[in-house]
């Protein structure tokens, strides 16, 4: 017989039992890596079960797909508005809300997932040592739209557009409209794409983009109407001001439009025009999202396509990226709408290796910090500052203790000043207020930039292929060590781009240990535009010295175009053992340009180079006084 205790030991088992078996464990299993695992089954709409199970799902560290293709519908995902650095500001849904959150590898082994609508697939948030490994991204109806030029007429100013039923449209108002789901665009931002090539048509500059507008209109008072401070005339509600379209378009037959008054050459037949509506509201849904976090990896990746970037990164610490694919699927010319990759007030190092970034609209990578204006002095400690660029709205310019620079541009690319960061305080987007742990100098006016010293990564780009993408391949502005090896270009405009960007993007940094070895550089800047195909340039007429430590070692250039670098601002120039050949690909644009155009630098080296093209010059010097040899 049981006595008393017994009895309440059974009773108590009883209760612990059932309420551990009735606990819904959401298929995490009990091994010493907590994880979760889908199948096929909710491949129809997997936002649902995929956001519940992540969310309610904290200690797991792995997460698994059975191999095949999920659909996701922002219907039923989490809604979030998002700032997010060079897009536009915006609600969007996701799936994959990964917030606050460490130690965890997401691992589709092998599975597509595909997109509709408006929805940023991945955000990454205030996390540490999180993977993307083994899936590919796409979306059912792309952000952008595509027409085959089928007939042209230059008297006339038109031109013909097949477009297939992959592009929905409507003719409103007498304007091209793409309707997708959730979202609508019209012809805006356009360029031309050589289908044979697989590439951006070779001197597109020439006929795109579409002159869609044109200065004009009535007005009336608009002179009366007064900023008290600083406007960005380039951001929506403000850039429409006295323009009105240009272009109007009919339907010949269903699937078949003429563009009319178009200002520039008419398209080629046979070219794809790509068009992504206007510039301002077409960056509203990257593939990834990573923000204020550490140690991010992404592992074989595919973007097929993004309503944005592929990846953005924003004030993380050490991002590692291999064998990550940027290319458009099925018959589409474009992948990302934007960049492939862009990193803003990174640490640590980025490191991107064996991956392949094409058709994208925009830049392979971007590399940069971010400038804040000075708008006010408010006290001994604190300073009003704004956000230069209508698309990064809400950047916070970094961390309690990091160490601050102030930028005087008409004295110095570098900061004549440098505080330590206390406190940030966003009162909206464009306006923030900076509290610093010392006391500000008398001498900072309003003006003046501010960067972060600390917020700049270490980079090693490496054995990466960069082709058919509209714009460049890398833009690098950041003074530490940086290292592009054994990469090959082929871009329409510069391959690489180093910058100081003070007056448009607001993009801070400049190189200051660069080292360019091994690559091959292939029919770069074949868009019309004349640029070198490595290119150091500043915003302004500045020539004190930006960028320092350069070495461009053994690379292999095939140019059809004589002029292979730009160097302006730079201390410290080495150009060695490089080869430099003649292609034919292309007909020369600009023949009577030399392979080196040089101003405003000091201490340049070429050495034991090769040399087989066909320039007239070989270096063009603005400081006559410096005899510099092209050996």
């Amino acid at each position: 017989m049981l006595n008393k205790i017994q009895i309440t030991a059974i009773l108590l088992w009883g209760i612990f039992s059932v309420n551990f078996l009735s606990f819904p464990v959401l298929g995490i299993t009990t091994d010493a890596k907590k994880t979760l695992s889908f199948d096929t089954s909710i491949a129809e709409d997997a936002t649902p079960e995929v956001l519940e199970k992540v969310m309610n799902s904290p200690e797991v560290e792995e997460i698994f797909f059975e191999p095949g293709t999920y659909h996701f519908y922002p219907d039923k995902g989490l809604e979030m508005f998002c700032r997010i650095s060079n897009h536009n500001d915006v609600f969007v849904a996701t799936a994959f809300p990964l917030l606050d959150r460490k130690n965890i590898t997401i691992d589709g082994q092998g599975a597509t997932f595909i997109f509709h609508g408006k929805m940023i697939p991945f955000i990454v948030e205030n996390s540490k040592n999180i993977q993307l490994k083994n899936l590919t991204i796409d979306w059912y109806m792309p952000f952008h739209s595509e027409g085959l030029i089928v007939a042209n007429d230059e008297e006339k100013g038109t031109f013909d557009m097949q477009i297939s039923t992959d592009f929905p449209y409507e003719i409103r108002d007498n304007q091209l409209i793409f309707v997708k789901e959730y979202y609508e665009h019209t012809i805006g931002q356009s360029i031309l794409y050589d289908r044979s090539r697989k590439a951006i048509m070779f001197d597109t500059e020439s006929y795109t983009p579409v002159t869609t507008s044109k200065k004009g209109g009535e007005q009336y008072s608009l002179d009366s109407i007064r900023y008290r401070y600083k406007v960005d005339e380039r951001a929506p509600g403000l850039r429409d001001i006295g323009m009105e379209s240009r272009i109007w378009v009919e339907q010949l037959e269903p699937g078949l439009v003429r563009v009319h008054n178009h200002g520039k050459k008419m398209p080629p037949v046979g070219m794809v025009m790509a068009m992504k509506g206007e510039q301002g509201e077409n960056r509203l849904a990257p593939a990834i999202r990573v923000v204020d976090s550490k140690d991010f990896q992404l592992s074989q990746v595919t973007v097929h396509h993004a309503g944005g970037m592929g990846l953005i990164v924003e004030n993380t610490e050490n991002i590692r990226i291999d064998h990550m694919v940027v290319s458009p699927s099925g018959d589409r010319v474009v992948s990302t709408t934007a960049d492939a990759t862009h990193f803003v007030g990174c640490r640590g190092e980025i490191h991107i290796s064996e991956s392949l970034f094409e058709g994208q609209l925009d830049d392979a990578a971007n590399i940069h910090g971010t400038y804040q204006e000075v708008v006010e002095r408010i006290d001994a400690h604190r300073l009003g500052v704004r956000m230069g660029h209508y698309q990064q709205q809400g950047f916070k310019i970094g961390r309690p203790g990091d160490k601050i620079g102030f930028v005087r541009l008409s004295e110095s690319f570098f900061p004549f000043h440098e505080l330590t960061l206390q406190d940030t305080e966003v009162l909206n987007g464009r306006y923030q207020i900076l509290t610093f742990r010392e006391s500000l100098p008398e001498n900072i006016a309003a003006g003046d930039l501010l960067e972060n010293i600390d917020a700049y990564p270490a980079v090693i780009i490496e054995n990466c292929k960069i082709q058919g993408n509209r714009a460049r391949g890398l833009l690098l502005s950041t003074p530490r060590s940086v290292k592009v090896l054994n990469n090959y270009f082929h871009t329409e405009m510069e391959a690489i781009l180093v910058p100081v960007e003070s007056g448009h993007w607001f993009e801070a940094g400049s190189a200051r240990d660069l080292l360019i070895e091994g690559n091959t550089f292939e029919n770069c800047v074949h868009s019309g535009q004349n640029r070198g195909v490595i290119r150091f340039i500043t915003d302004d007429d500045e020539e004190h010295t930006a960028f320092e430590k350069i070495r461009i070692i053994g690379n292999t250039f095939r140019q059809f175009d004589p002029m292979i670098l730009e160097v302006n601002n730079v201390d410290g120039f080495l150009f060695k053992a490089n080869t430099i050949e003649y292609s034919d690909a292309f007909p020369s644009l600009f023949p009577d340009n030399p392979v080196v155009k040089i101003n405003a630098s000091k201490d340049l080296n070429f050495t034991d180079n090769t040399y087989k093209g066909k320039a007239k010059k070989m270096i063009v010097n603005t400081n006559q006084n410096q005899n510099i040899k092209f050996d």
